[in-house]
């Protein structure tokens, strides 16, 4: 079911549409190295392949979990041969550093094109150098629509399904099982016309499709395209203080050679947004597991991961911090560029303090325990509380220090 040409792609129609810049550059016989980025099953390594295809050139596929060094310096042996040779590299992010620095020389200088694909943030994860090298094309997920055209094309045109009588009745179902990933989704397809296949006309309605994904989803999943559920899994289980839970999901990650890097961010991002002030050391704890993993590696990282997990999972939790920025964001949202008050100006020249710039400033340490109350906020907004402590050991005791120094503005 990949295409071959940009006219049969769905979807993506931002990067490949009529006047598009990467259409535009496959139109004219000559495209960037380029890092395409975006989540599973939305159209990657077939934009890749489309442009393999379109300008006629050799197409070299490697897979980042796989492929070494050793892989990437034989493909630009074989560049060297041919001029327009097309490297695409499959899960750039788990290239390390000197898999990268292998690429470099010949990316810079234009021996081979790259494409790289990723579902993680090439900033985080591909090296400046070589990132300075490529453009970086966004995908976007796949539309509903998009999807229900992908269903139909395939009734219509895949070798089996169009030998069946089959009848879509309902979407909802396979759309959402296969969360917006195309691969996924053509996959579920398959696997439930295949279970309906004894009858005459095939007929799927949301309620078969539940049934059947249910009883075989173990089949569907088993090239490792849980990801999403299990890392969801994983951070369910630590929001909910249950470090079985946590450490039952980190070993499926572990065991099925999920990136070191993609687990401890994800733990770093916890610690702040499920736990914060309840306890700061987790946010500690979590950054230094993401270093440590990034310098050890597989297998002992595994023992890095465990600690960092169910400590974060035995831990007090808070979304405070979480609830307050996503407030304070709403706020500025909803009230625009409100001015800041003038005595907490900045007031480097003589103008601005003639302008009152600064007056009546009052500066915190000249008082009675560093602290006297005064106006942060605008005027609009003055007396908004976004950060509410939450109610555990640690933000208890901010609450009463904040309750204490605020005795009349704030309700602490």
């Amino acid at each position: 079911m990949r295409p071959q040409v940009l006219d049969d792609l769905v979807g993506q129609e931002h990067l490949t549409g009529k006047g598009s810049i990467l259409r535009t550059a496959i139109e004219h016989g000559k495209i960037p190295s380029m890092i395409l980025w975006g989540p599973p099953g939305t159209g990657k390594t077939t934009i890749a392949n489309i442009i393999a295809y379109t300008l006629n050139v050799p197409f070299f596929t490697l897979s980042a979990i796989s492929a070494g060094v050793k892989e990437v310096r034989e493909v630009i042996q074989q560049a060297l041969k041919v001029a327009g040779t097309i490297m695409f590299i499959d899960e750039i992010h788990r290239f390390n550093k000197g898999q990268q620095d292998a690429l470099l020389g010949a990316v810079e200088k234009g021996t081979v094109t790259l494409i790289g694909a990723t579902t993680e943030n090439p900033s985080f994860e591909v090296n400046s150098a070589l990132l300075s090298r490529c453009q970086v094309y966004v995908l976007k997920p796949l539309s509903e629509e998009a999807l229900i055209k992908l269903l139909h094309v395939a009734i219509e045109k895949d070798e089996w399904l169009k030998t069946k009588s089959i009848e879509l009745k309902e979407t909802e179902a396979l759309l959402t099982i296969s969360g917006g990933d195309a691969r996924k989704l053509l996959n579920l397809l398959e696997l439930v016309t295949e279970a309906l296949e004894e009858n005459k006309i095939i007929i799927i309605t949301d309620d078969k499709v539940m049934s059947i994904a249910q009883q075989r989803i173990a089949l569907y999943d088993k090239a490792g395209e849980q990801h999403y559920d299990i890392i969801s899994a994983f951070i369910k289980s630590m929001r909910g203080s249950y470090p079985n839970g946590a450490i039952y999901w980190l070993a499926r990650m572990v065991e099925g050679g999920e990136d070191v890097k993609f687990i401890a961010r994800r733990m770093v991002i916890f610690a702040s947004e499920d736990i914060g002030n309840a306890n700061p050391t987790a946010l500690v704890l979590a950054n230094a597991a993401f270093e440590a993993v990034n310098k050890i590696g597989y297998p002992e990282a595994r023992i890095i991961l465990a600690q960092c997990a169910t400590y974060l999972a035995a831990s007090h939790k808070s979304n405070a911090s979480y609830m307050a920025i996503n407030e304070a964001l709403d706020t500025v949202h909803k009230e625009g560029d409100l001015p800041v008050p003038l005595h907490i100006r900045n007031a480097p020249t003589g103008l601005m303090k003639k302008m009152d710039y600064g007056k009546n400033y009052k500066y915190a340490h000249d008082f009675e325990k560093n602290f006297i109350e005064q106006e942060f906020l605008p005027e609009k907004i003055s007396g908004t509380a976004f950060y509410e402590p939450g109610k555990n050991p640690r933000e208890e005791e901010l609450r009463k220090f904040l309750r204490n120094l605020w005795k009349t503005k704030y309700n602490y």
